[in-house]
């Protein structure tokens, strides 16, 4: 990308911007260049924010993004793939701890992953699923497509097909979905069996049972089978007879087994065509982490390059580490903000600043510490760094801010009532019924 792509993209997405528009974008600017702030209000020290720091809250409390124009940008100035390669996007969810918010309404229970041992790993605040391209090798370097909050009435799978369904008309043909173990879900294999991309790579669960095609009628007399062998990935003695075997070394030289299992289906969708993978690495550490056998389904072209696509599940893992720099360096889970719609704008704010990063990574030069290699590929951290020196270059489109002289305050007589209370909603969402083809 360019200077002026750049400057291009910054002006298409204050656009998107409504009420408080300008307090938003020195908030934009601030996040990409106070790169030492460890709080949400140290951001207004940044010389590009300004206004007073409580902008800051006011511009999340009373602005307003169109999402649907914003997303609609993003993937207008998406960096296209290598030539010949396809685009990979990964989507995933992130929790957003808001345990003791009690004035924040619509919050559920989250499971915490990396809590240590304990009885109930749970914590209590909202959900964002998030959409991203992925970069070719794993790093931060991700470029966000869409972020939407998961309501307690939805559910993570179906806000997931809600933007798979909003950015294929966006993307090319050749994108491929790629989801975590938690997105496997009979219901959401058969919405991405109708979608118009190349396909959609999903983790398997141990205990899926999926069934070969039916064998043809023996002309006895009863109802002909219909549905033919087992296959199920905790189940050795049902993994007879491949229909396709491969083997080769990675990057490092280590072994990886591949082999997979063609038209299958299950038994709630049977007009479903699946395809199983089975992934083998002898030398993994066989842990939770880097497990030795990993399971996969296939929902796109049975005839597809399946080796290719199933050691490109790595690339998966990049999004893992956008949300780590999303919430260390970009202080996504930082802000105290009451309602989940203030939230879901500084979530739209963040992802601007990450994107922006991504397009301006052939543009700054990065800012390294004395001790950082150089030899490395820059992070989007130290391409942060740099940013201070550019943007003054770029310009802002937002508007300096006027003086009006000093608020008169609330009315004489006024009554400030006591904030209303939320609980934590803990009734599980129901998931849609199968829609037969």
């Amino acid at each position: 990308m360019n200077f002026n792509t750049l400057k291009q993209f910054r002006h298409e997405v204050y656009s998107c911007f409504g009420p408080a528009k300008d307090a938003l974008w020195n908030t934009v600017d601030a996040l990409l260049t106070e790169d030492r702030a460890r709080s949400f209000p140290e951001l207004s020290l940044s010389p590009l924010f300004e206004r007073q720091w409580p902008s800051l809250y006011e511009g999340l409390e009373d602005g307003k993004i169109d999402q649907h124009r914003l997303r609609k940008v993003f993937t207008r100035f998406l960096p296209p793939p290598s030539a010949g390669q396809a685009l990979w996007v990964g989507i995933d969810v992130s929790g957003i701890a808001r345990p003791r918010s009690v004035t924040s309404p619509d919050r559920s229970a989250q499971y915490v992953h990396n809590l240590p041992e304990c009885e109930k790993p749970v914590t209590y605040g909202w959900q964002f699923s998030t959409a991203v391209a992925l970069p070719e090798t794993p790093s931060s370097w991700t470029y966000a497509l869409d972020q939407q909050r998961v309501r307690t009435e939805t559910t993570a799978a179906q806000v997931a097909f809600a933007q798979m369904q909003q950015l294929v008309p966006l993307l090319p043909a050749t994108t491929i979905f790629v989801l975590d173990r938690g997105y496997d879900s009979t219901c959401l294999w058969c919405q991405c069996s109708g979608l118009s991309h190349r396909g959609t790579l999903i983790r398997l669960k141990g205990n899926r049972c999926l069934y070969r095609a039916a064998p043809p009628p023996t002309g006895k007399k009863g109802a002909p089978r219909k549905d033919g062998d087992k296959l199920r990935p905790d189940d050795p003695t049902t993994h007879a007879n491949p229909d396709g075997q491969w083997e080769d070394e990675d990057a490092k030289g280590r072994l990886i087994q591949l082999r997979w299992w063609t038209h299958l289906h299950v038994k709630d969708a049977r007009y479903l065509d699946l395809t199983v993978i089975r992934v083998e690495r002898p030398q993994a550490a066989n842990s939770e982490r880097d497990p030795c056998v990993s399971w996969f389904v296939w929902i796109g072209a049975p005839d597809a390059a399946i080796p290719q696509i199933a050691v490109r599940y790595v690339r998966r893992f990049s999004q893992e580490h956008g949300y780590r720099f999303d919430k260390q360096a970009l202080l996504w889970d930082k802000p105290r903000l009451r309602t989940p719609a203030q939230f879901e704008r500084w979530t739209h704010l963040v992802a601007i600043a990450h994107n922006q990063l991504v397009l301006a990574r052939d543009v700054v030069a990065p800012d390294l510490r004395p001790w950082e290699n150089t030899q490395r590929i820059p992070t989007p951290q130290q391409v942060r760094r740099g940013m201070l020196k550019l943007l003054p270059t770029l310009g802002t489109p937002a508007r300096p801010p006027q003086p009006r002289g000093k608020s008169p305050g609330r009315a004489k007589g006024t009554k400030i009532g006591k904030a209303q209370r939320f609980s934590v909603v803990r009734k599980t969402p129901k998931r849609p019924k199968l829609v037969p083809k």
